[in-house]
C-alpha cells in the first residue's frame, strides 16, 4: 500500500488585517494576512480556504496540524508534494 502524498507548510498568520493576501516568504514560512478574527478558528478556516484557492485544490485537502491558537502554524496539504507546493506558491508571488 502506498502512502498518500502530503506536504507540510509553515505559515505566519496576521489575523484581523485590513485585507486578505499572501505576502511572501518569511524565512521558511509563508506570510499570510486575513481579515478574519482569530476567535473560534475563523482565521484558520480563512487561511485554509485561501491556500486551497491559490493552489487550485479542494478545501478539504488543506488543514492545520499544529498551531491552532498561534500565529505560527503548520498546514498540511494533501495530494501535492513539497516541491510542487513551493513551486506553485512561488509562481503566485
Amino acid at each position: 500500500m502506498t502512502r498518500p502524498v502530503t506536504a507540510r507548510l509553515r505559515v505566519r498568520v496576521q489575523p484581523n488585517a485590513a485585507r486578505t493576501e499572501i505576502l511572501g516568504w518569511y524565512g521558511e514560512a509563508l506570510r499570510i494576512r486575513t481579515t478574519a478574527p482569530p476567535s473560534r478558528g475563523k482565521a484558520n478556516q480563512a487561511v485554509a480556504e485561501m491556500l486551497a484557492n491559490a493552489l487550485d485544490i479542494p478545501r478539504t485537502d488543506v488543514g492545520v496540524v499544529r498551531g491552532h491558537g498561534s500565529r505560527d502554524k503548520i498546514m498540511e496539504i494533501a495530494g501535492i508534494d513539497e516541491t510542487e507546493l513551493r513551486r506553485r506558491l512561488t509562481d503566485l508571488l
